[in-house]
């Protein structure tokens, strides 16, 4: 079955500046309207307060660092760091 929508000018040209080559209209408002998020997908994850976060990633970041330095010392490399 087939409806017929009328959109505002500024409406149809938003979408269509979005739409992609290899679909038609119908498939990009579809796309562009999908009730789906990145927290759909995080369902069941557990939550990380910003304070954990900030210290994993310099937890990593600092392992990160001392791995080069290792690499850097078997190579015979002077750390200017």
């Amino acid at each position: 079955m087939s409806h017929q929508v009328r959109l505002d000018d500024d409406v149809y040209e938003r979408i269509k500046s979005r739409k992609r080559s290899d679909e038609t209209f119908s498939e990009a408002i579809e796309r562009l309207t999908s009730e789906w998020t990145l927290l759909d997908f995080a369902d069941g994850a557990p939550v990380v307060d910003a304070e954990t976060h900030r210290d994993a990633l310099a937890q990593s970041e600092n392992q990160g660092i001392g791995d080069t330095r290792d690499r850097l010392e078997r190579m015979d490399v002077e750390d200017e760091g």
